[in-house]
């Protein structure tokens, strides 16, 4: 299937999930800049259009609904991307517009979402860029198969406190913030390494671990 034919059964599907203002507002706000940001960039990245949602509504801080030029909800991950043009986001902007759009972003990042903005100029002038710049975004939350065996609660929550740390955790680490037993932490680590969740980073001797880190970069399907 090639790009016409996969946007327009990418459109079509939503459309025909929609009704009322939600499908008005596909019918009418997806337009010229974001079918160029489409097919310049997000299908010569990616190739389908599997997870991602066009003209996808949510409320802002004052409970008014926004549509976001696109969204993209793989499992647990929830990017909104939004393609903005000069005129529109910054010559005619004033300041109460202004202050509305800094106040949006703020309460999305607070409801779990991430905006990523992408400029109508690159789009049109430098997709490679924007591209490079997707590619970069999304590898944050690759999303792959998720290793054997489920994780407790707790064992979450530590999978959860290691990926926000970006880097090699200590067990001490783990064990203060959590206030667990040391013994009890090294237990858990242990059967998350066993079930392929994390990797025990070693001294360079190879001899004494030094902390740990997630075992592949993912953001985590579980049950």
């Amino acid at each position: 299937m090639n790009y016409e034919q996969a946007h327009e059964a990418f459109i079509e599907k939503h459309l025909a999930s929609r009704t009322g203002e939600r499908r008005g507002r596909l019918e009418r706000g997806h337009r010229h800049a974001e079918e160029m940001f489409l097919q310049n960039v997000w299908w010569a990245l990616r190739g389908d259009f599997a997870d991602l949602h066009p003209e996808y509504e949510v409320l802002d801080w004052r409970g008014r609904s926004y549509f976001a030029d696109f969204a993209f909800l793989p499992g647990p991950v929830k990017l909104l991307f939004e393609i903005k043009g000069y005129a529109a986001h910054v010559r005619d902007m004033d300041r109460l517009k202004y202050c509305n759009e800094l106040n949006r972003e703020t309460f999305l990042y607070g409801m779990g979402y991430q905006v990523i903005s992408f400029a109508y100029d690159d789009v049109e002038q430098r997709p490679e860029l924007c591209v490079t710049l997707l590619r970069l975004a999304l590898s944050r939350y690759q999303i792959v198969s998720a290793p054997s065996g489920g994780a407790t609660l707790t064992e979450k929550e530590i999978i959860r406190y290691i990926a926000g740390k970006a880097g090699v955790v200590r067990l001490k680490d783990i064990a203060d913030y959590f206030a667990l037993d040391p013994k009890t932490v090294r237990l858990m680590l242990m059967r998350l390494c066993e079930k392929g969740w994390l990797k025990a980073v070693k001294r360079e001797n190879g001899v004494r671990n030094v902390g740990y880190e997630l075992a592949r970069d993912v953001l985590f399907y579980w049950d």
